[in-house]
């Protein structure tokens, strides 16, 4: 470790270290099996992500302000992926558990920063479900893609503000005994914790982030389908009722699948019932198995992206068949050539 020569008091050296050292999964029996899984989720995580970002991209009828939101998901979900997953696999598979400082700093800010983007988006994604379903005949004035890229632009200044600042704090905090991270990634926690001086505005921030950017989204999206549900029950016919509900299925399943694991892992961590070990994976799980499944969910739970990629599957088939007379004419020209030649 290094000492940078100043003094946080006059009895108190402020200390920074040269590098973290990232104990996470390392002691875990099997470990191996588990980061070849990653690498297949991550794989997983990039193609279906991808694909969803270039179906909305190339199908005009997709160029809505819900898919404005739809596509910033699968941005975050993938950048999230690429933060955490590969510096993970590269750490403990390769046994390269060393970290410098500012990289861990960097390898933070971006793991955290794309969480919470994925939390604000799926608020976004609740309020578009409100006004389709309570105020059907004005969403198409109300959600208009200015609307919505206006509400994303807020969601990554907030991100990015609001993570920054949590970052910057751990820059104040001296490291004068260990520098081992209990976490398979460098999380705040377990890295502020191992400060020895006042630590206090760094645990308060760590509070203060967790209940603005993940209790109140979650708290948002509960009273945003309490709204939903007395207008479902204010409609009459059955028939629309269902049809109403199904459009809300997708971003259901996405919320619980985001929200359920990440709430229950921390509880069970404050009540001390879980193993250090069990929470660390069911803590990876719960950050790298989302990503992966919101692109298929929304390919297979939303008529209007099954449309697209029938359209765009139709468009390919098009041009490969244009290809395909293209490519025979040209050899019917050469085939011609050469025979003219030795004519």
């Amino acid at each position: 470790m290094t000492s940078l020569g100043s003094s946080i008091s006059a009895n108190t050296t402020f200390i920074r270290p040269a590098s973290f050292y990232i104990n996470g999964l390392y002691n875990i029996p099997h470990a191996k099996y588990y980061y070849v899984f990653l690498c297949f989720v991550y794989a997983v995580t990039v193609l279906g992500n991808s694909f969803i970002m270039c179906t909305i991209y190339l199908v005009r009828s997709l160029h809505t302000g819900k898919y404005i939101a739809v596509f910033n998901l699968a941005v975050s979900d993938l950048c999230g992926s690429s933060a955490l997953i590969p510096k993970l696999v590269d750490m403990f598979l390769f046994e390269n558990q060393y970290i410098s400082y500012e990289a861990c700093l960097l390898n933070m800010f971006f793991v955290l920063f794309f969480m919470t983007l994925q939390s604000l988006t799926l608020l976004v994604l609740a309020y578009d479900r409100v006004i389709a379903i309570c105020f059907p005949l004005r969403y198409n004035a109300i959600v208009t893609k200015a609307a919505m890229t206006m509400m994303i632009g807020v969601t990554w200044i907030c991100s990015v503000a609001i993570i920054a600042l949590l970052v910057a704090l751990i820059t104040r905090l001296s490291f004068c005994r260990s520098t081992t991270v209990d976490s398979y990634f460098c999380d705040h926690g377990p890295i502020y914790i191992l400060a020895c001086n006042d630590k206090s505005v760094s645990y308060v921030m760590a509070v203060l982030c967790f209940a603005v950017l993940a209790c109140l989204p979650m708290l948002l999206i509960i009273v945003s389908y309490l709204c939903i549900g007395i207008a479902l029950l204010k409609v009459s016919q059955g028939i629309e009722r269902l049809k109403a509900m199904k459009t809300c299925t997708s971003h259901l399943i996405l919320v619980a699948i985001f929200y359920l694991p990440f709430f229950s892992i921390n509880m069970l961590s404050l009540t001390s019932s879980i193993k250090a070990n069990d929470r660390m994976i069911n803590s990876a799980l719960t950050q790298t198995i989302p990503p992966m499944l919101n692109p298929i969910i929304y390919t297979l739970k939303t008529e209007e992206v099954m449309q697209a990629i029938k359209i765009l599957y139709k468009q390919a088939k098009v041009a490969a068949l244009q290809g395909m007379t293209q490519y025979f004419k040209w050899f019917d020209t050469f085939c011609s050539l050469l025979y003219y030649d030795k004519v």
